[in-house]
């Protein structure tokens, strides 16, 4: 499974880089760097170039959606949940107190039970 993560998240990165760069070229009225090829006119990569540059831009799209679950499905962990996991912290988190709480109190508890019990100062008591 890591050398699966290891290619789809490759993959992710490259396609990632991919949307950015025909975004950037995709001009509406010349506004973007789609100008920087093929100065006032759309014939830089032909007549079509609008047309085509928006259909690879979808299916760039489509493709990023697709790795981006297929990244997060095969990363997960098996306690897939995060509300789970930090209740069982929090839980643990309680016991642990409390348990700690409790290991304080018990000394001082049978300290002053212990003079209820039997002996009072100045006698003594005989079997």
């Amino acid at each position: 499974m890591a050398v699966l993560s290891i290619i789809l998240l490759v993959l992710f990165v490259i396609v990632a880089l991919l949307l950015i760069f025909l975004v950037s070229i995709q001009s509406e009225d010349n506004a973007g760097l789609g100008g920087v090829f093929g100065g006032s006119s759309d014939t830089a990569f032909g007549g079509q170039s609008n047309r085509v540059i928006t259909r690879i831009t979808a299916y760039a799209v489509a493709a990023f959606i697709v790795l981006a679950v297929a990244v997060a499905f095969v990363n997960k962990s098996p306690d897939s949940s995060i509300f789970s996991s930090s209740l069982r912290q929090t839980a643990a988190a309680n016991a642990a107190s409390s348990t700690a709480a409790a290991e304080t109190t018990t000394p001082a508890a049978a300290e002053t039970a212990a003079p209820a019990t039997g002996t009072t100062e100045g006698t003594t008591a005989t079997n």
